[in-house]
């Protein structure tokens, strides 16, 4: 079992940065350390992966203004958030899983943690 924390969530005006953290206990990520988010009313929606090895990718509306890290070492990922808009706000959840699909939210994610939240003001 993994046990996924995110943190680092708030509010933040348009324009501004936040960074997300996610520490894993239990055991390590997986292959796969991904950010998903979920805006009120809406599906989840895939954000960034980043796999073992450090290979990213990002959903296009955040390619350039967000950056996936991980530190192996730690146990943690980062989202970087920068150039931030109204429309990032959400509930950022980390997910851990051997494979992804940015189209199948659920995908192949086998631990999940329970989010934390981004508000962007004007």
């Amino acid at each position: 079992q993994v046990q996924l924390v995110e943190s680092g969530g708030g509010l933040v005006q348009a324009g501004g940065s936040l960074r997300l953290s996610c520490t894993a206990s239990g055991r390590t990520f997986s292959r796969y350390a991904n950010w998903y988010r979920q805006a009120p009313g809406k599906e989840r929606e895939f954000v960034a992966a980043i796999s073992w090895s450090g290979n990213t990718y990002y959903a296009d509306s955040v390619k350039g203004r967000l950056i996936i890290s991980r530190d192996n070492a730690k146990n943690m990922v980062y989202l970087q958030m920068n150039s931030l808009k109204t429309e990032d706000t959400a509930v950022y959840f980390c997910a851990t899983g051997r494979d992804y699909n940015s189209a199948a939210p659920y995908y192949g994610m086998d631990y999940w943690g329970k989010g934390t939240l981004v508000t962007v003001s004007l």
